[in-house]
């Protein structure tokens, strides 16, 4: 009898998984509950002594890429020295390397073991950047009593997969036009309304500090950064060569950054790409954790529809050439509404279209391309609606986490 390898698709596979870790969650807190009730037998009835760790707060990293997300507000919990729990999948986590005393850190594995660990531990509020939360594997747990996601960019909130925030009590926005999108998928989905609270943009804040201390390059040679999205509508994986064979015939510098998610997906055509320019001195890679040295050496940007031109925009006030790229959204919650995104608009405004057909004359485009006194109102007008309270978001979102906690 012939054997066939068991093939098991990604949809029954995480189904599976979900019923596997919804099993054990549930054989662990009967579990616990009889050891506490025995305890509190012998104990004479001190339950809190036996209880088990309860955290007021806990913030969930799921790479170091987050670290200037949640910086200023571990910072601001640990000036007005009150306790939260650190949890991170990456062990070289820079939050390792602080002296703080009230933050508690642990390395709680990556993917699934993450998931599975987060199930275990108890708090009043949990923090994260980390979507689908009760879509697939990342579940509530039962000892969790608020769960709030913290928006890492000041694009729109409805760029996630689908029902990437539908499932959080609370979502911090950068700028208030992204609550209105929420809304209207709670509507659609019939869904509670969540708590909608505008803080800012913690990764900026940080970024624009970093800015003021970063010295100018000496003999700066003109240089183009070319940083796109990823996946089958990024600027790389559409284009690649077609795009920088006439960007390297101009003989500026060209910087290369691919989104991080780049390396993971589609590392073959990262590895193409740079076998093909491996002896060219002009064209540079850069997968720095930090954006903001690459951003402050570049005259100008090119992208597709990555968030990061609103960090080159916002912080560095230069312009951007953008390609309009024909993306499928169907795969992403804003698939679901009727109006276009603010994103997509704003972009018209102030960026410059980069059509692929004008590629060959990239050259003469860039350098006829002027930033004019209108792109430049556009420019602040972008960044009043979309990055709101710069310097503040640390202390704004530890404020809230206190009045969750102070609740419970």
């Amino acid at each position: 009898m012939m054997l066939y390898p068991l093939y098991i698709d990604p949809g029954t596979g995480s189904m599976l998984f979900s019923i596997v870790i919804g099993a054990a969650a549930t054989l662990y807190f009967l579990a616990r509950a009889l050891i506490i009730k025995a305890k509190v037998v012998f104990s004479g009835g001190r339950t809190a002594a036996v209880a088990g760790v309860r955290h007021p707060a806990i913030i969930y990293s799921e790479g170091k890429q987050y670290w200037t997300v949640f910086k200023p507000v571990l910072d601001v919990f640990e000036k007005e020295q009150r306790e939260l729990l650190y949890l991170t999948s990456a062990r070289d986590d820079p939050v390792f390397e602080e002296t703080y005393r009230y933050i508690q850190r642990e390395y709680i594995g990556e993917g699934n073991k993450a998931f599975t660990r987060l199930n275990f531990f108890a708090a009043d509020i949990v923090l994260m950047t980390t979507p689908g939360l009760e879509v697939y594997q990342l579940k509530r747990s039962k000892t969790v009593t608020h769960y709030s996601h913290v928006l890492h960019a000041p694009s729109d909130a409805t760029m996630y997969r689908l029902f990437g925030i539908d499932y959080f009590d609370s979502v911090l926005l950068t700028g208030d036009y992204q609550a209105k999108d929420i809304r209207a998928l709670e509507q659609l989905r019939g869904l509670p309304e969540k708590q909608l609270l505008t803080v800012g943009c913690t990764y900026l804040d940080v970024y624009a500090e970093k800015l003021k201390h970063i010295p100018p390059e000496e003999n700066h040679p003109f240089t183009v950064l070319v940083s796109p999205s990823w996946g089958a509508s990024g600027l790389l994986t559409r284009y690649g060569a077609k795009l920088l064979d006439p960007l390297l015939k101009t003989g500026w510098r060209i910087i290369v950054r691919p989104h991080p998610q780049s390396k993971k997906s589609e590392n073959a055509m990262l590895e193409a790409l740079t076998k093909r320019y491996a002896d060219t001195d002009t064209l540079l890679w850069d997968y720095e954790r930090d954006n903001i040295y690459t951003l402050a050496k570049a005259d100008i940007m090119i992208s597709d529809f990555s968030g990061i031109i609103f960090d080159y925009l916002f912080l560095c006030d230069k312009p951007v050439m953008y390609v309009k790229q024909g993306i499928d959204l169907r795969p992403y919650d804003a698939d679901d509404l009727t109006d276009e995104l603010w994103q997509f608009k704003i972009v018209r405004e102030i960026g410059i279209e980069l059509k692929a057909e004008d590629f060959e004359a990239i050259g003469a485009l860039i350098t006829r391309a002027s930033d004019s006194a209108e792109l430049q109102e556009a420019r602040r007008r972008a960044k009043e609606t979309a990055w709101q309270y710069p310097g503040e978001a640390g202390k704004r979102i530890a404020d809230f986490m206190a009045t969750v906690i102070h609740k419970h």
